[in-house]
């Protein structure tokens, strides 16, 4: 099929031709004639990478009355990032109807400059949730008009902890026509909320629900956790020309991880919360211009980022959500090409990599941390491989042969090639010269599980210490935070350990409820946690943990 045959007008066909756009993708084919109808509700279900804005982005530019300079679409998505990218390839599509605007708002911008945007006159406007709300309250956009909304990265939204502001915006457009929601999983909390504010849906799914792109090998690596940076070195250097992104799971180790490989001489930078507008749009502008092979991310400082020939994603951790797998995965293996996702991993964590494979159906397979010599050998490979794909064809290098070759007259080839072996690769052989063995070997776990029965029971003792419940080396720790403040275990897991500064490895049984929640840490760190977060303010509330067998 051809986008000509999906019911577009001449004008979007004209565009989709000059971008060399000539066959949809599976959602754009299911979605895109549906939409066209302008009356129906649709769930879009597709992973990351599918399409999904010219899905929606070319129907709405269709639907809407360019002679009527007023807001009639609204788009809502997570992050500042995956609204500007909506934004720039709408602008693409609307090439050929110069009557059509669309605007692009979005929080840590000027909001003066955007309500100025606004009041030029605009058919569309792409929002995050939280400065659309800022925009409402003080009058600057009347969403009165808007006959279509479109809520992109559903899932993401939720997790995010912007349901009341997503059921804000959707009571507050009382004349829209259709409401268009896409998502890469479809939780309980989408389908409550769908029930709720769509009528008779259309659902249209491409691949299985949560399953992966095809297109990406999922590879594990089972390692100490002690070993856990040494590790992931390792896997950089014997993957020279590596353009990835590295997941952590807080931002403290965002920071931690990036400071050490910028010490070892990688070209990387940190992407996380605590960063201002300005200095995370230089990291992604450096990101994207390649002048950064790699960035360390934070799942909730990642969400939106679509950059083109990501290579490889690197769990440092495994999500402590298995669907937030999913989207990370999902950074790599775009638009038809091919990625890997690799993951590090402590034995302990394997049953989670078998939990991921059975949700997104897909095979992960286990992998050696390769040796220092296999480091040495691919990099070497690839100094050859670059070394004989050199363009020697511009520039007078013809002038130079004869004092080059007076020069090494007395010296063979073979030396020349060693001394640049040497040049290029003495800083490598030196520090992988004595490289131990990473990977934990299945007789090591033999000898272990044949210890005594101590060192048995302080195994059984960590790995079962949810089970425990209130053993004696942990604590157990009342929050009046819970499901209801917005949090899911693993983003209310991530918020705790941002504020004291603690690894999750201290952590025992998570309990939430809706007002309360109940967590075991070791007695050790919990007055760290207490220290940290008893007596702070989150979203206007006095945050107050104790002891939960105190008074």
């Amino acid at each position: 099929m051809t986008f000509s045959e999906l019911g577009l007008d001449a004008n979007l066909i004209k565009a989709t031709d000059a971008l060399g756009f000539v066959n949809p993708t599976l959602i754009q084919e299911k979605a895109i004639p549906v939409l066209l109808n302008g009356t129906k509700d649709l769930i879009g279900l597709a992973q990351t990478g599918t399409g999904k804005t010219a899905a929606f982005g070319l129907p709405l530019l269709q639907l809407v009355d360019a002679s009527q300079r007023y807001p009639q679409a609204l788009v809502v998505c997570p992050t500042r990032e995956l609204c500007m990218q909506i934004v720039t390839e709408i602008e693409g599509f609307k090439k050929f109807m110069p009557g059509l605007h669309v605007v692009a708002v979005y929080g840590g911008a000027s909001i003066s400059m955007q309500i100025r945007d606004l009041r030029r006159g605009v058919q569309i406007v792409v929002a995050t949730p939280g400065r659309l709300i800022d925009l409402i309250e003080r009058k600057a956009i009347n969403l009165e008009q808007i006959s279509y909304v479109v809520l992109d990265e559903a899932d993401e939204m939720l997790n995010m902890g912007f349901k009341d502001d997503i059921e804000f915006i959707l009571e507050n457009t009382p004349k829209r026509e259709s409401t268009w929601l896409f998502s890469a999983t479809m939780p309980a909390e989408i389908r409550r909320v769908s029930k709720r504010y769509m009528k008779d849906p259309v659902e249209v799914t491409v691949g299985k629900m949560n399953t992966t792109n095809k297109s990406i090998d999922h590879q594990y690596f089972v390692v100490n956790a002690s070993q856990r940076y040494e590790a992931l070195k390792r896997l950089i250097d014997f993957n020279p020309g590596m353009y990835g992104i590295i997941f952590t799971r807080t931002k403290v180790d965002a920071q931690n991880i990036a400071e050490k490989l910028t010490r070892d001489g990688y070209d990387i930078d940190a992407l996380h919360g605590d960063l201002t507008q300005q200095q995370r749009d230089k990291v992604m502008g450096e990101f994207r211009d390649k002048t950064l092979q790699l960035l360390v991310a934070t799942d909730v400082a990642a969400r939106g980022i679509d950059v083109k020939e990501i290579t490889h994603v690197i769990n440092f951790e495994l999500p402590d959500d298995i669907e937030v797998y999913t989207h990370r995965s999902g950074r790599t293996g775009r638009a038809g090409s091919t990625g890997i996702c690799m993951s590090i991993v402590h034995t302990k964590d394997v049953y989670k990599i078998r939990s991921i494979e059975k949700m997104v159906q897909a095979t992960f397979h286990k992998l050696e941390i390769p040796s220092g010599k296999d480091v040495c050998r691919k990099q070497f490979y690839h100094f050859m491989d670059k070394l004989l794909q050199v363009d020697i064809s511009h520039g007078d290098y013809q002038t130079y042969l004869p004092m080059l070759q007076e020069k090494f007259a007395d010296v063979t080839k073979e030396e020349i090639l060693t001394r640049m072996a040497a040049t290029e690769f003495d800083r490598f052989l030196k520090y992988y010269e004595n490289a131990g063995d990473l990977n934990i070997r299945e007789q090591r776990r033999e000898r272990r599980d044949a210890g005594d029965g101590r060192d048995q029971g302080r195994s059984r003792g960590r790995d079962n210490r949810g089970a425990q419940h209130g053993g004696s080396d942990y604590a157990r720790l009342f929050v009046n935070l819970g499901t209801k403040d917005g949090f899911y275990k693993a983003s209310f897991l991530q918020f705790i350990l941002d504020m004291s500064d603690l690894r999750k490895e201290v952590l025992g049984r998570i309990d939430m409820k809706e007002m309360n929640s109940w967590v075991e840490i070791e007695k050790k760190a919990a007055k760290q946690m207490i220290a940290a977060i008893d007596g702070k303010n989150y979203r206007g509330r006095r945050i107050r943990m104790n002891d939960a067998n105190s008074r």
